[in-house]
């Protein structure tokens, strides 16, 4: 592979809905580029992107992968990312790297759900976008009501470029509405004709709509536009690049990837139209320790930085880092600032990939993404930069998990490999967590939802062999009392010799503000003051299995009124057991009852399925506190939910939703369980214990 430098560079991330053809068209780029001599196909999981075994045994993108592809002197290096939205920290990590996108559209099915949220993230980072409708060989493509439906949904910006030359198997090209030209492909390249006289009515009226978004971009042009003069190819795709540029213009096109019709004009097209790493705006990041504002320019002659945006984990090589280089040149054996250790680390190898495949560099340029293997202290987000010039970078704000699930490996003698391979799974995926709950005694991992766990148990399974069986998540219950009560606590044996004495009189009361206090009211000396450590520590071990079902019990608070004491038999101990049985004791009598933990969710949904989700929630036992527009055409409601009514809320919500709802969730507080629910609970929890 050539050295490109930052003016001939261009990342753009390749988007779209599970199945609607992403990798297909990867790999047509690269193949039309001629960067490989044979097309691979992911039915016969033979494409560049698509390399994991996880990845061909599902037989869709998981992760994403680099297609480096070199053309007409410039290098594109195209981001293939998964189209699962449960994959979501993957995809916004991709997009930090990105500076123009391609949205991938199925014919068939119009805009499905994923398209719309990977649209709404290509907004949010403001990148110039081209949609690309693919599967035009198909049977019942209607363009013109694709055309509608994508400028309603999407935007009334979207401009097509090109017109449909055939329907299913006959589809062939299309008729390029900028050049005024026929594009006819053969399966490898394309023969430019005329335009069919039946087409040259509507390629015509379409031309006018784009030269009119071409006038608006520009006052020069605007000016020469109402002056009646004719604009200039070279005018025309100025004013294009500047609309595209602007988001006041997205290119619609269409195209079959499996058939090669489309992949050779997109990538003229993101040459032409997509800017140039050198031609975008300045990288704003910190000063290491402070909030004081740095700027590095794409250029070469700016102190290195880079942003660490993939972390993976090779069986042979350790772990290799992504790294997309914001300013400055990256070479071997440089030393670079590490923004997560805050040490100074060498760099080793540098390569570029092209899927797995490793090609080795001497130099990166400003603009370019690369990667380093055996950079233990680097992980996902980190900020590398010049030792002496040092600057941090804003990592993407991801999810947290929305679904848990206990695991355990079938195998006894896996434990240690278990732990070992969870560890670096979690440097490869940031929104990944693992929770070890000693009250349950389970091993939790928690993720987006069931392909995202499904995905981890397969790479643990095919990467480190360790299979694991998964559970349902146990929900940590606590115990409380609702009323006062005093109570005795005697702890006496005596049998010749040293014995035990201890005699204590204690008030409890429910508390709201602290999970456990202790205080005393002890006059005269029926205690002596040295046996209190003795008392708090008894009623703290006490608490920590209640009476109703051993779940720890909170929100107490525990006041020595009385007691009494032997000079002799009298030690901490039998002052530990007394406040043990005064408890236990004081519980006939004080009301004990069982509390669940509380979630905060906030649900983002359609408009038209915000009663349905409004109605399950009261279901759930839940709470609406309140709802707000969120994205154009979504609301936001905030809840609180039991978190046992939400432990498989993620495959619900989408089921209720038709997959375009999301939320997230956080813990707020214990409260009282309904008391029709409290003996199934106590029930259940003894069955567990036995």
């Amino acid at each position: 592979m050539k050295e490109y430098t930052t003016e001939s560079l261009k990342n753009v991330i390749v988007l779209g809905h599970l199945g609607s053809g992403k990798t297909s068209l990867a790999e047509s780029l690269i193949f039309s580029a001629g960067g490989i001599e044979k097309k691979g196909e992911v039915e016969r999981k033979t494409t560049v992107s698509d390399f994991t075994l996880e990845e061909h045994n599902r037989m869709t993108s998981l992760q994403t992968a680099i297609i480096p592809v070199e053309f007409k002197n410039a290098k594109i290096n195209f981001l293939d990312a998964p189209g699962a939205d449960e994959m979501i920290g993957d995809i916004k990590y991709a997009l930090k790297a990105a500076t123009g996108a391609v949205l991938v559209l199925d014919a068939t099915k119009g805009i499905e759900v994923g398209a719309e949220k990977m649209w709404m993230e290509i907004k949010k980072n403001n990148l110039p976008a081209i949609i690309y409708i693919n599967k035009m060989d198909k049977e019942n493509v209607k363009f013109d009501d694709l055309l509608a439906l994508i400028k309603e949904r999407l935007g009334a910006q979207a401009v097509p470029f090109c017109l449909p030359i055939g329907k299913k198997d006959e589809f062939s090209g299309f008729a390029d509405i900028v050049e005024l030209k026929a594009r006819i492909y053969d399966g490898e390249k394309a023969v430019d004709g005329d335009i069919y006289p039946d087409k040259m009515d509507r390629v015509l009226a379409l031309r006018q709509d784009l030269i009119e978004t071409v006038a608006g971009s520009d006052e020069v042009l605007l000016e020469k536009y109402f002056g009646g003069e004719e604009l200039t190819m070279e005018e025309i795709k100025r004013g294009l690049k500047l609309s595209i540029m602007s988001g006041d213009a997205i290119p619609v096109m269409v195209g079959s990837a499996t058939k090669n019709i489309g992949p050779l004009t997109l990538l003229h097209m993101i040459r032409e139209y997509f800017p140039s790493i050198q031609e975008l705006e300045e990288n704003v990041g910190v000063k290491p320790g402070t909030l004081e504002p740095i700027t590095r320019k794409y250029s070469d002659s700016e102190p290195f930085s880079g942003f660490v945006f993939k972390t993976i984990v090779d069986p042979f090589m350790g772990m290799i880092n992504y790294i997309h280089v914001k300013s400055g040149t990256l070479r071997k054996d440089q030393e670079v600032f590490v923004s997560a250790s805050g040490d100074v680390e060498k760099i080793g190898q540098i390569f570029h990939l092209c899927g797995k495949t490793q090609i080795p560099a001497e130099v990166v340029h400003a603009g370019d993404i690369c990667a380093v293997s055996k950079m233990n202290k680097v992980v996902t987000g980190s900020t590398i930069s010049d030792r002496k010039s040092q600057i941090v970078y804003d990592k993407p704000v991801v999810p947290t998990p929305t679904m848990y699930v206990a695991i355990h490996p079938k195998n006894k003698a896996d434990e240690d490999k278990l732990s070992n391979s969870l560890a670096k799974l979690t440097l490869e995926d940031v929104t990944f967590e693992i929770i070890r709950n000693k009250e349950t005694s389970q091993l939790l991992i928690g993720g987006q939802g069931i392909i995202h766990i499904g995905y981890i148990t397969d790479r643990m399974k095919n990467m480190f062999k360790v299979d694991v069986e998964m559970k349902d998540q146990e929900i940590v219950y606590r115990e409380t009392i609702k009323a006062t009560a005093t109570a005795e606590g005697r702890y006496v044996k005596q049998s010749g010799g040293s014995g035990y004495y201890g005699v204590v009189v204690m008030r409890f009361e429910p508390i709201q503000d602290k999970n456990y206090e202790f205080t005393e009211e002890v006059f005269g000396g029926a205690v002596p003051r040295n046996y209190f450590p003795a008392v708090d520590k008894g009623l703290q071990e006490t608490l920590e299995h209640g009476v109703l079902a051993g779940f720890p019990v909170i929100g107490v608070k525990g006041i020595l009124t009385d007691g009494k004491y032997h000079p002799v038999d009298s030690n901490e101990l039998a002052f530990k057991m007394a406040a043990s049985i005064a408890f236990k004791e004081a519980c006939k009598s004080a009301k004990p009852s069982i509390l669940e933990p509380i979630h905060r969710i906030e649900v983002t949904i359609k408009d038209e399925y915000l009663g349905d989700v409004l109605g399950d929630v009261n279901k759930r036992r839940g709470r609406v506190l309140g709802m707000e527009p969120s994205e154009l055409g979504y609301q936001k409601v905030v809840a609180e939910v039991p978190e046992a009514e939400i432990i498989k809320y993620t495959i619900d919500l989408k089921a209720m939703t038709q997959g375009s709802g999301t939320f997230s969730r956080e813990f707020v507080r214990y409260e009282e369980v309904p008391g029709n629910l409290i003996p199934k609970i106590i029930e259940d929890h003894k069955q567990k214990s036995a």
